[in-house]
């Protein structure tokens, strides 16, 4: 369990100062932003033995000054984000902190407060959500921007398909820009005036959240930035619990959401030697739930994160503070409770076992890596109904969650169905699709490696580029088999574009695509094509999320097309749990809305983490749409016999065996109940905890079936605290 902080495995972001409540003692903190008590709060977690890092909002903040003029005598809220009514898009509540354009001038007006960062000696700088909205695109100051970069007249997005996915696309252009010059002129300024090596990370939501949200931001751009060292995962059970569509079902399905989030941020740093953290919340940004629904939808989203192997590090909590400090609504409705003390114990297991997963992967799933979902960052430019269509709904964040984002009467925009009508029918089935960023296949040139099936569909995104089609042809030639679905019928395959333009007329990008594999003409049905094989389904994706029939029609399709394949050995087998090993730990979610109801037993002896007594259990049991994280005894049992920690709520440290027994060190927040359980061949005679000079008898449990040692005890502050166990003999 003692790992060095240098290696960042775990960290978590707090604008308060510290305080002895919420010191999860992780390996880093990000302190967040940047005002006059900046410096003190980044020198007491400093002196708390913390790398520091600093976060800040690169879309909006606290930034009055440049707002109203101070800086520099000229008024900016031209460069606030505007919708076409011509009011500010706020974040949150404050009628002062509007999401903001990006323009050079607010770029080099950001780069003032982050080097007071850098001169106060932080090791990181996190520039938070890059966020542009698709209601956006209406203030002078973008109005400019379109001028330059288009050289043409502005054209209101809503006018026009072609106008929105144009407004959208520079939108994302605005923040890589702003991105890139930050982060280059930043480094080079701690280098020349520190002398020291600055890193630059990027935190921001799924590829698929912020489409599905309606906002607009670089994403897979930021692999094209030098100067960006990687990125947080900001995926939480504030983004997955975003209901979806499912067998014409409109519901939560937040398991299955932060599968695929998750799924799509791996990609974001496959291949690039860049650094991913894994984001978890043990609540979420809506105060207005119980613990009971924090704790159940946490385990989700653990669970789903742990199932990408690919990534073992994690910010295990953003704003501890309101975790362990604050009281949310009470089960019988009677007032607000504050953090149940079994879920605190719960919640330190599991971050402090987060640290110890760079594992060897001992057991995946046969179909791992073999099933993509292509998605694009052009899926985030055509998100805006047209006025041909439907009014448009003016959305606005208000800082809780999608739900209350509007669109009344119209969830069926903010559903994101073409996507998942691709993407549950195979998950909910067991299959372990993974989402595949299209605009990586012209980054790299094996990128498409390691994948069997990959599913398309034009109907909700757009290739930017022709070469991706050579790619792809190329890819399925190779042996791939493809699937197609769509109709032709967006109405975003009219604008302009390379499709269309400079002597090309297709309709649609698909036909380019098929010409690309002689299929031209080609109708419902499946192809060989050189040793690979295409399944063309000409239907809307998005009815295969509203329609059951058209569920299995694409499964159908999808097994058809890898039978085509010729490979006996390869092929879909359906089930109804995921499950998956990471040296002597296992992750499983059992599934519902699946093809059986009967629950996933699994042998033991196995410790479950996600009981605050660390309990061991002969076998487990998982219900339907449970999940579960587990350590497996014999698989992780020390060969030589020796005392080694298994699990514990505390960060474990100088863990020494001795003549009589063995100790060690903890840490953790003041006055939280703590558990470790241990390796220990022989059985303690007593457990004391000693501290300031004193002794405390504390309770312990051995299992002499497992030969392990369970101990409790309560985590203080300021002082070191040393375990002391004695046996037998």
């Amino acid at each position: 369990m003692a790992r060095d902080r240098r290696e960042e495995r775990t960290g978590f972001q707090e604008s308060a100062p510290y305080r002895a409540s919420y010191d999860l003692q992780t390996d880093f903190i990000m302190v967040y932003g940047i005002d006059d008590t900046m410096p003190e709060r980044i020198r007491q977690w400093k002196e708390k033995g913390y790398i520091v890092h600093l976060m800040t909002g690169v879309a909006w903040g606290n930034y009055q000054s440049y707002l109203n003029g101070e800086i520099d005598g000229r008024d900016h809220w031209d460069e606030a984000q505007t919708d076409r009514n011509g009011d500010p898009i706020l974040h949150g509540d404050s009628p002062d902190i509007p999401y903001m354009v990006p323009t050079l001038s607010y770029t080099n007006f950001l780069a003032g407060p982050i080097r007071l960062a850098v001169d106060a000696g932080v090791e990181a700088i996190h520039l938070e959500e890059p966020e542009f909205w698709v209601n956006g695109g209406y203030s002078e100051a973008f109005k400019r921007e379109w001028r330059l970069y288009y050289r043409e007249p502005w054209s209101a997005p809503h006018a026009s398909p072609d106008a929105q996915f144009r407004a959208s696309k520079l939108k994302a252009y605005l923040y890589t820009r702003s991105l890139d010059r930050l982060c280059a002129e930043l480094k080079e300024y701690a280098l020349t005036t520190h002398g020291r090596d600055l890193r630059f990370y990027v935190p921001t939501h799924s590829l698929i959240n912020y489409t599905q949200w309606r906002i607009v931001s670089p994403e897979s751009q930021l692999i094209d930035l030098p100067s960006i060292d990687g990125y947080i995962a900001q995926i939480w059970t504030g983004t997955s619990r975003t209901p979806n569509v499912y067998h014409g079902v409109r519901k939560e399905r937040t398991f299955e959401t932060a599968y695929l989030e998750y799924g799509i941020m791996q990609e974001l740093v496959r291949g690039t030697g860049r650094r991913m953290w894994f984001l978890h919340d043990p609540i979420e940004d809506n105060p207005s739930y119980t613990w009971a629904d924090y704790k159940q939808n946490y385990f989700r989203i653990v669970t789903a994160s742990l199932l990408h192997p690919a990534v073992s590090h994690y910010e295990v909590s953003p704003w501890p503070k309101r975790v362990f400090e604050g009281k949310y609504p009470s089960e019988d409705g009677t007032g607000k409770e504050g953090l149940p003390p079994a879920y605190a114990t719960t919640l330190l297991n599991v971050m402090h076992t987060l640290g110890n997963m760079d594992q060897e992967l001992e057991q995946i799933d046969e179909t791992m890596q073999q099933v993509g979902i292509l998605i694009a960052d052009s899926a985030m430019f055509q998100r805006m109904r047209m006025e041909a269509q439907a009014p448009e709904q003016l959305i606005k964040y208000d800082g809780t969650n999608a739900e209350a984002f509007g669109l009344e009467g119209d969830t069926e925009l903010l559903d994101f169905s073409p996507f998942y009508g691709l993407a549950l029918p195979l998950l909910k089935h067991g299959i372990p699709v993974r989402p595949v960023q299209l605009d990586n296949v012209r980054r790299f040139p094996h990128y498409l490696n390691g994948y069997r099936v990959l599913l398309l569909s034009y109907e909700f995104m757009k290739p930017e580029y022709p070469d991706l089609h050579f790619a792809l042809a190329g890819w399925v030639r190779n042996g791939g088999a493809l699937v197609y679905v769509g109709d032709d019928s967006d109405p975003y395959h009219r604008i302009r574009a390379w499709w269309n333009e400079s002597g090309s007329n297709y309709d649609s990008p698909r036909e380019h695509l098929f010409e690309q594999l002689d299929l031209q003409g080609a109708g419902d049905g499946v192809f060989r094509a050189g040793k690979g094989a295409v399944g063309y389904l000409a239907v809307a994706p998005d009815e295969c999320a509203k329609s059951v029939e058209s569920a299995a029609a694409l499964r159908r399709m999808v097994s058809e097309t890898i039978k085509a394949l010729g490979d006996p050995d390869f092929q879909l087998r359906p089930k109804h749990y995921f499950q998956l090993r990471r040296g002597p730990y296992i992750i499983a979610a059992v599934l519902d809305e699946s093809i059986a109801e009967t629950p996933l037993t699994i042998p033991g002896p196995v410790v479950d983490l996600f009981d605050p007594a660390l309990a061991v259990r002969n076998e487990a049991r998982i219900e339907t749409g449970e999940q579960a994280f587990l350590f497996d005894l014999k698989t992780g049992r020390p060969v030589d016999g020796t005392v080694e920690c298994i699990a514990a709520s505390s960060r474990i440290e100088a863990l020494a065996l001795n003549e009589t027994g063995f100790e060690f060190q903890v840490k953790g927040p003041e006055n939280i109940r703590a558990a470790a359980r241990f390796y220990c061949q022989l059985q303690p005679v007593s457990a004391v905890l000693e501290y300031r000079g004193q002794t405390e008898m504390i309770p312990y449990e051995w299992d002499a079936a497992s030969e392990t040692v369970l101990l409790h005890y309560y985590h203080l502050s300021d002082t070191d605290v040393t375990v002391k166990v004695k046996f037998t003999g």
